[in-house]
């Protein structure tokens, strides 16, 4: 199939075997009414309310929605007030954080930054705002995040408001004692070095993990959690599999990061909570453990991070 005609459309919702045991989705981003979303599988949304019971109807019982634009926060807050197991990180994600300072400059990516009305915001009244909705948001809100580094969409100015905007989303997440999740693009050692500058949170998550055996070890090392999406299946990712595989087990965490980076049968369609079984079942076969086993292990690490609800 050319890459022109390539199958773009939702998986079927039976397209992953339910699993042994539930898993939480700790990192995804579901659609929050009356916002646009130009995403995968924009042209044929489904709601988050939909993708919610297509996931907990294969064991994916728990959901973490990263709300990291300032317009998603509120809805997002709301979706974690109606919908069964979801609850929400909220931050100002890095290329956000650029975009809220005024500085308007290409990255690595080549591409021009996406300016909308709420970029308008100060990036300080937005931090501000983030503080106050955490902070009276505690039946929803159970993460910092994402928030951290990313050198691919931005240039020296931008890396420089994203190095400040993550410090104060590391202080937030100590000061309110929660998770902190991180988004790391081609800022590996960057993103260590302010995380051991500033003092990590206590419970630190590398969201998407991407880095390799290197990453793996200072992680180790530090007691932070590596959260393994859908990357690890692809086939050019041997050193990625390789860190997962040199990770400590009670350090893995799991999630989509949807509707982006679906598993490899799916890569290129949108992704969502119901195809993370087929993570979880390759975790398990990289790690020689059986499915019951990795899921137990999988969910008991993300509750001694996130918790119970």
């Amino acid at each position: 199939m050319s890459r022109r005609h390539r199958d773009r459309s939702w998986p079927s919702a039976d397209a992953v075997a339910p699993l042994a045991l539930p898993v939480t989705d700790n990192h995804t981003h579901l659609p929050v009414p009356g916002l646009e979303h130009t995403g995968p599988g924009s042209q044929e949304p489904l709601t988050a309310a939909e993708l919610v019971e297509r996931a907990v109807a294969v064991g994916v019982t728990r959901t973490i929605t990263s709300a990291c634009e300032t317009p998603a926060w509120e809805g997002s807050i709301a979706l974690a007030r109606t919908l069964p197991g979801v609850r929400v990180a909220l931050a100002v994600h890095p290329n956000e954080a650029v975009l809220h300072a005024g500085v308007r400059e290409t990255g690595p990516d080549g591409l021009e930054p996406a300016v909308r009305d709420h970029h308008a915001e100060p990036l300080d009244e937005a931090m501000s705002r983030l503080e106050t909705l955490v902070r009276r948001s505690p039946d929803a809100v159970v993460a910092v995040g994402e928030t951290g580094l990313d050198f691919f969409r931005t240039g020296h100015r931008g890396a420089a408001v994203q190095r400040e905007a993550f410090r104060a989303h590391i202080a937030l997440a100590k000061e309110v004692g929660l998770p902190l999740q991180i988004h790391d693009r081609d800022a590996h050692a960057e993103c260590v070095e302010v995380l051991l500058a500033d003092g990590a949170p206590e419970r630190t998550v590398l969201h998407c993990f991407s880095g390799g055996p290197e990453l793996a070890a200072v992680c180790a090392e530090h007691g932070w959690y590596a959260s393994v999406a859908g990357p690890v299946t692809y086939p050019a990712n041997d050193g990625l599999r390789a860190a997962v595989g040199a990770m400590p087990l009670e350090l893995l965490l799991v999630e989509t990061d949807a509707p982006y980076l679906p598993p490899k049968p799916w890569r290129g369609r949108p992704n969502a909570g119901y195809l993370m079984g087929q993570t979880v079942r390759f975790l398990a076969a990289l790690r020689g453990l059986d499915e019951a086993t990795m899921c137990e292990r999988l969910e008991r690490s993300t509750r001694e991070v996130y918790g119970v609800w």
